[in-house]
């Protein structure tokens, strides 16, 4: 190819080879320019172009993998959160399970003490019946070997604490239907206990004459002495030797100031010679309860309380009854 240049033109000679004529192209210079930076632009458009495809494609590279890292970040977390619970589910189970057996020897303990309880009022009362209980204390200090806990031993544990349970509920049952009936029992007793006339009724223990015959310090001649007399002075306080209802509060000949007290069990006992009363007919009293003053009234050689027990309607010895 050649190339044959005449005013502001440019001829190009195509050679093809021998069997073909040369053909001319004329070509201004401007075209000439032209057509290679129209060609340079060309390859550096597509390179441009290339190179935005490139950035367009790494980039979304990049975002799927930033969006699969994000989905193993999470499924790990899902599976550290799952491991995690499934732990919390392991350690909930064995403080419920501790918690079960604790619970249980608190339950056996109580229906220990019931049966303290009714050994109490065997000897105490004359009732019957009795129930049960125990306890374990934890210790404060602990320690081990670590052994893994494998998930079948975890389900072991949960049924068995699950029968723990259904057995402490057993247990609640029969103490509902057995302890109001016990307790019933024992205030019966307390009530028979405290009712017993064994408080000493005055703060002076010296006993100036006995229960039983003796010569009437008046007439000198034989007497029956129906209670005992405690010697004291004027104004000491008179304790109820038991509980009971005062059924008698009142002045005689004899007697004096005097009051009684019916107490269970077919008992009532008489006070006598009293300086004064603290108590009215029909009232309510504790055992300990200061029912009066001791004094000198009635037929009496000096300040002292005749103390007196009746049971069914016939008079004894108040000194077995006395602590």
């Amino acid at each position: 190819m050649k190339t044959a240049q005449h005013k502001g033109r440019l001829t190009l000679l195509v050679l093809r080879d021998a069997q073909h004529s040369v053909k001319q192209v004329q070509l201004s210079k401007p075209m000439m320019i032209a057509v290679p930076a129209a060609a340079v632009l060309s390859i550096a458009g597509l390179i441009v172009s290339l190179q935005i495809q490139s950035a367009q494609t790494i980039t979304q590279l990049e975002q799927q993998l930033a969006l699969k890292s994000l989905e193993a970040l999470q499924m790990e977390v899902t599976v550290t959160d799952k491991d995690a619970a499934i732990e919390r589910l392991n350690k909930a189970i064995i403080e419920l399970s501790g918690e079960a057996k604790e619970t249980r020897a608190q339950m056996e303990r109580v229906q220990q003490l019931e049966q303290e309880l009714q050994e109490f009022i065997k000897e105490n009362g004359t009732f019957k019946d009795a129930t049960s209980s125990v306890s374990m204390e934890q210790g404060m200090f602990v320690g081990g070997e670590f052994i893994a806990v494998h998930e079948n031993e975890m389900l072991a544990l949960a049924r068995e604490t699950r029968d723990d349970f259904a057995e402490i509920q057993a247990l609640i049952s029969r103490m509902e239907s057995h302890i109001p009936r016990t307790l019933g029992q024992a205030l019966e007793t307390q009530v028979m206990l405290e009712g017993t006339p064994s408080l000493w009724p005055t703060v002076s223990k010296r006993i100036s004459s006995s229960f039983g015959y003796r010569s009437d310090p008046f007439t000198g001649r034989s007497a029956y002495h129906a209670g005992i007399d405690i010697a004291g002075s004027v104004g000491d306080p008179i304790y109820a030797a038991g509980s009971g209802i005062v059924t008698a509060a009142e002045r005689s000949g004899a007697r004096g100031i005097y009051t009684v007290i019916e107490h269970p069990n077919g008992l009532e006992t008489w006070y006598m010679h009293l300086d004064s009363l603290n108590v009215s007919v029909g009232q309510q009293v504790q055992q300990g309860d200061i029912i009066g003053k001791l004094g000198n009234t009635g037929r009496s050689t000096g300040p002292h309380l005749h103390f007196q027990v009746v049971k069914n309607n016939q008079t004894v010895d108040p000194m077995p009854y006395l602590q």
